[in-house]
C-alpha cells in the first residue's frame, strides 16, 4: 500500500490538515472501518480542483479510505504519455461525493467539482506501483501509477486509446484568406465573418494548460496572461482553436491586443475549431465546424465566439462598415480548413 500504510489511524494526516469548523469537507472523527468483503469492484472518483493551480484529484477506494493522487494535467487519454501524479494523504470515503468551495486560506482552498465517478478493478497494488482498470462515466481504461521518489509518482495509460482517437497536433498553421475586391457572386454558398484588426493566434488547450502561438509560430503565451483563465473555464475540454487577439476600448472601438497592458479590455475572438477531444475537424466543412464551435458556447471575461452570417454577404459588409471594422471574410460553407495555405475558399473583402 502507498503512503500511510500500516498507520493505526489512516486519516490522521487528513484531519491534521483540516479544521472541521472552517471547511465544508467531510472530517470524520472515527478511524475508518475495514473495507467490507464481497464487493465485486471498488469505487473511484476524479475531482476537478480549482485551487492555487488547476489540477485533478484521483481517489481510489482501498482498505476503508480513498488513496489519493493530485494529477496536475489530468489522466492521460492515450498510451505512451506519462503525467505527474503527486501522492497525497488518504481521504475519507465521504469524499466520493464531495464537491463545493473550500474557503481561501484553508488547505486546498478553491472550488472542487466531480469530474467522474465509477468502479475499478485492481491488477496490482504495491508500495510503489498500482495498476487499475477504471470504468467510469467519462474515464475508461487501464492505468499504471508508479513512484519515482518521495511523493512524486507518474500515471500512464497502458491500453489503446478509444477508437478514432487522434493526438492533439503539435502545430496547425493558420489558413489565410485571399484578398478580393467584391463579394462572391454565389453569395448563398458562403458564410461571412466580420474581419477584426488584431493578432492572429492559435490556442492549444490541454490538461489545464494553454499554449498560444502567433501566425508565424512564435510562442506568445506569456504575452497575454489574461487569457490563462480560458483553460480554467474550459477544463476538462481539450481543443485547438483559431482566433484573433484584440482589445475593445470604452468607446467600443476594436484594436490589436497589446498583451500585458490589455488585461482589462483584451479579448480572444474564436472563429474556428480544428481539434476537439481527440477528433480532428480540419476536414469538416466550415458550416459544420462553426456549428460545433457555437455549440461549445465559448464565452468568458476575455474570450468569445463572434457571430457569423450564412449567405448574406451584403448585410455582413454593411454591419462591418457600421462598426468601423476593416471588412469581412467570406468562407465557403463547404470549405475544409487548409493549414498553412492562402486559399480562394476564403476571401477577404474591405469595407471601403
Amino acid at each position: 500500500m502507498p503512503q500511510n500504510a500500516g498507520m493505526a489511524d489512516r486519516l490522521e494526516e487528513y484531519r491534521r490538515r483540516r479544521d472541521a469548523k472552517r471547511t465544508p469537507e467531510p472530517v470524520p472523527e472515527r478511524t475508518p472501518e475495514p473495507a467490507r468483503a464481497g464487493r465485486a469492484k471498488a469505487r473511484f472518483v476524479i475531482q476537478q480542483h480549482h485551487a492555487r493551480r488547476l489540477h485533478w484529484d484521483l481517489r481510489l477506494e482501498h482498505e476503508g479510505v480513498l488513496a489519493s493522487w493530485a494529477v496536475p494535467r489530468g489522466l492521460p487519454r492515450e498510451p505512451g504519455r506519462n503525467h505527474l501524479a503527486v501522492h497525497t494523504e488518504d481521504h475519507p470515503m465521504e469524499y466520493l461525493t464531495f464537491h463545493g468551495e473550500i474557503p481561501a486560506g484553508e488547505y486546498g482552498g478553491g472550488r472542487m467539482t466531480i469530474h467522474d465517478t465509477g468502479t475499478y478493478r485492481v491488477e496490482k497494488w504495491r508500495d510503489d506501483e498500482v495498476i487499475v482498470v477504471l470504468d467510469g462515466k467519462r474515464t475508461k481504461g487501464r492505468y499504471a501509477l508508479f513512484g519515482t521518489g518521495g511523493r512524486d509518482w507518474m500515471i500512464r495509460r497502458t491500453d489503446p486509446p478509444p477508437p478514432g482517437w487522434t493526438s492533439m497536433p503539435e502545430l496547425v498553421r493558420p489558413m489565410c484568406p485571399t484578398r478580393a475586391r467584391r463579394l462572391p457572386k454565389d453569395e448563398e454558398a458562403w458564410g461571412y465573418e466580420l474581419r477584426w484588426d488584431g493578432v492572429r493566434a492559435m490556442a492549444y488547450v490541454s490538461g489545464g494548460r494553454l499554449r498560444l502561438l502567433s501566425e508565424t509560430d512564435e510562442e506568445i503565451t506569456g504575452t497575454y496572461p489574461w487569457l490563462r483563465e480560458l483553460v480554467e473555464e474550459l477544463a476538462p475540454t481539450e481543443a485547438v482553436l483559431d482566433g484573433v487577439l484584440v482589445r475593445i476600448d470604452p468607446a467600443g472601438r476594436v484594436r490589436p491586443a497589446t498583451g500585458r497592458r490589455g488585461t482589462s479590455d483584451g479579448q480572444f475572438l474564436i472563429f474556428d475549431l480544428l481539434w476537439l477531444e481527440g477528433v480532428t475537424s480540419t476536414d469538416v466543412p466550415y458550416a459544420q465546424r462553426r456549428e460545433l464551435l457555437d455549440g461549445l458556447a465559448f464565452t468568458g471575461p476575455h474570450w468569445q465566439t463572434p457571430p457569423w452570417f450564412a449567405g448574406v454577404g451584403a448585410d455582413a459588409l454593411r454591419t462591418a462598415r457600421e462598426q468601423g471594422l476593416p471588412g469581412v471574410v467570406a468562407k465557403r460553407l463547404d470549405s475544409p480548413y487548409e493549414p498553412g495555405r492562402r486559399s480562394r475558399r476564403w476571401l477577404s473583402i474591405d469595407t471601403s
